[in-house]
Order: structure tokens, then C-alpha cells, then sequence
């Protein structure tokens, strides 16, 4: 007799973490979505709510969960500055106290677990691009501090539950992503850009606009959490860099959005917030080789269904936000 797979996704009703949940559901899992809305929103994930197979369970994963899964992708925690900086030491508390509670959940019910890391713990950069065994350059006492080290601690966490307990893990850093389903007051430079442009506003670009990122479309996200899970073995742990390699300037980025959305805004410049690294891109090498892996939605493509999004989320006057 078939039973599905039972994957509990922490921060599920979040950008990325709705995205994952559909996804697994499409591959025919049971999925349990915990969520507490920080920083997310119900409207990501009410199209999967008569799904038979889809549970929502408000949690905050600062305090330990107890459930039954096979599966589970911690993906909980603020990921943009405005949010994460809201409130460092909740942020802390997510990135280190929720990595102790999966990991103890994952230890008792024998479950797989992955963690949801992040670039940011490459900090700004002096390897370029960044490569899994770069060890970073981050500042652990900065304005950032409670993010990019949150999650190396996070990462430290991971390794020693496998080392010390048998704990099956899987660590992934992953590299800027956007899509539908941002928050529009995220702080995110694409979200920025995008809410700017479709209401005719000043685009806010922070220093010169030379400093460059890499945007990974969440499609290809997803599809690269789920293959890292499912396809590699126990053996296989990771860190892996997600994210698409394409580096472009944030002056870039600004001009391709006004293009795009035929917008009258004119670019305006600001002062560069402390410890902004100057650029950022993956070597994706490792995802190549173990998980058969790349993104093939380039940036331009991955903008339409995004400027969309958010021209439907301003005609409704931006429910659910």
C-alpha cells in the first residue's frame, strides 16, 4: 500500500516556503507548513489550504514542535534586512534556538532534515565568485550580525547533530531568489525596484549602483531544495551554493525594471547601509556535479511573471500583505 511522504516545511507560508510546499504537494506528499507570520502571510499559502494533503499548523520554532514527519525543510527566519533587522534578537533566537528544535525533532523521529542557509554567511566577500569552502568575511558584531551569524551558528548546529547524534542532514546556502509571492515591503532590492517603478516612485539605489548580485528565479530554487533532499545520499551533506551565477550590477537591475514595466521613475542614489557587500555571485560547481543541477530561467524571463505579480497585488490595493 502506497503512503505519501510526510514533510513538515518550517516557514512554509513564506515567499520561498510556499513555492516548496506546492511543489511537494504536486509530488504527492503530505505537507505540514508551520508558520507563526512573522514575516509572511496566509494569502501565500491559501491556494493549497483544500488540498487534502496540506496541513497549516501556527508555530514559532523558537519553541520545540512535536510531530510526526520524514522529512523536514527548515526554511524559518527573516531573510530580508528590514525584517531580520525588525527584531536581532528574535532573529538570533530563530536562526539558533529553531535550528536546535528541528534538529532535536529530526533526531527523535529519525527524520531527514535540511537547513535553509544562506550567502550571507560568506559576509562581503575577498573570494569571487564564492566557492563552499570559502569560510567569509563577516562582521559578528554589525547590523547584519544577527543574520549572517545566526545562520553559520545554525550551520555549526547541523553538523554537529550528524557528527554527535547520526542526524541526517543537508545544508544549502542559498543566493538572492525572487519571484511571485514577495512580500512587497520586504526590502529587497527586486521587490524594491519593482513596487517603485509600477507606481512611477524614485528607484532607491544604495551607493553607486556597482555593487552586484545574482538572482535565481524560485522555480529553479525549489526545484534545487527538492533534488539536494531526494537525489543525493546520506553521505552527501552539503554545504551546496544555490542560485543562479548570472552577476549583475544593481544599476543594472534598476534599469532592466524601469525598461520592463515602461515606468516614468528616474533613479535616485542613497548612502550604501553598513556592511552591504560590494558583490556576490555562486560558483555553483558542487550543485552542478552532485545534484545535476542549474537554473535555467534567466533574469529578464523570471522579472514578467514577478512585475505581474505585484501589478495584481497593487490593483487589489496589496490584501493579504
Amino acid at each position: 500500500m502506497f503512503t505519501a511522504k510526510r514533510i513538515m516545511v518550517t516557514g512554509g507560508a513564506g515567499f520561498l516556503g510556499s513555492h516548496l510546499c506546492e511543489a511537494l504537494l504536486n509530488k504527492g506528499a503530505e505537507v505540514l507548513c508551520v508558520d507563526n507570520y512573522y514575516c509572511s502571510t496566509k494569502g501565500n499559502i491559501r491556494h493549497l489550504r483544500d488540498n487534502p494533503r496540506f496541513e497549516l499548523l501556527r508555530h514559532d520554532i523558537t519553541f520545540p514542535l512535536y510531530v510526526e514527519t520524514d522529512e523536514i525543510y527548515n526554511l524559518a527566519c527573516p531573510a530580508s534586512p528590514i525584517h531580520y533587522q525588525r527584531d536581532p534578537v528574535q532573529t538570533l533566537k530563530t536562526s539558533v534556538h529553531g535550528a536546535i528544535n528541528v534538529l532535536g525533532l529530526a533526531k527523535r523521529v529519525r527524520a531527514k532534515v535540511l537547513q535553509t542557509s544562506t550567502s550571507e554567511v560568506y559576509g562581503d566577500p575577498r573570494e569571487h565568485p564564492q566557492t563552499e569552502s570559502y569560510w567569509g568575511n563577516v562582521n559578528p558584531i554589525g547590523i547584519r550580525s544577527c543574520y549572517d551569524e545566526g545562520k553559520r551558528a545554525a550551520e555549526s548546529l547541523f553538523f554537529d547533530y550528524r557528527r554527535q547524534h547520526g542526524v541526517r542532514i543537508k545544508v544549502a546556502r542559498l543566493f538572492n531568489t525572487y519571484g511571485p509571492r514577495m512580500h512587497p515591503n520586504d526590502g529587497r532590492v527586486v521587490s524594491n525596484f519593482i513596487m517603485q517603478a509600477l507606481q512611477n516612485k524614485p528607484i532607491t539605489v544604495y551607493g553607486d549602483g556597482s555593487q552586484t548580485r545574482s538572482f535565481c528565479y524560485v522555480d529553479d530554487l525549489t526545484a534545487a531544495l527538492i533534488a539536494l533532499m531526494e537525489d543525493t545520499p546520506d553521505e552527501f551533506c552539503g554545504p551546496v551554493n544555490l542560485g543562479n551565477p548570472g552577476e549583475f550590477t544593481i544599476l543594472e537591475l534598476a534599469k532592466a525594471v524601469l525598461d520592463m514595466t515602461a515606468s516614468s521613475s528616474k533613479i535616485i542614489f542613497k548612502t550604501l547601509p553598513g556592511d552591504d557587500p560590494a558583490r556576490r555571485r555562486p560558483d555553483i560547481s558542487l550543485a552542478r556535479e552532485v545534484l545535476g543541477w542549474e537554473p535555467k530561467i534567466p533574469l529578464q524571463q523570471g522579472l514578467k511573471p514577478t512585475i505581474a505579480y505585484f501589478e495584481e497585488k497593487l490593483r487589489q490595493g496589496l490584501a493579504d500583505t
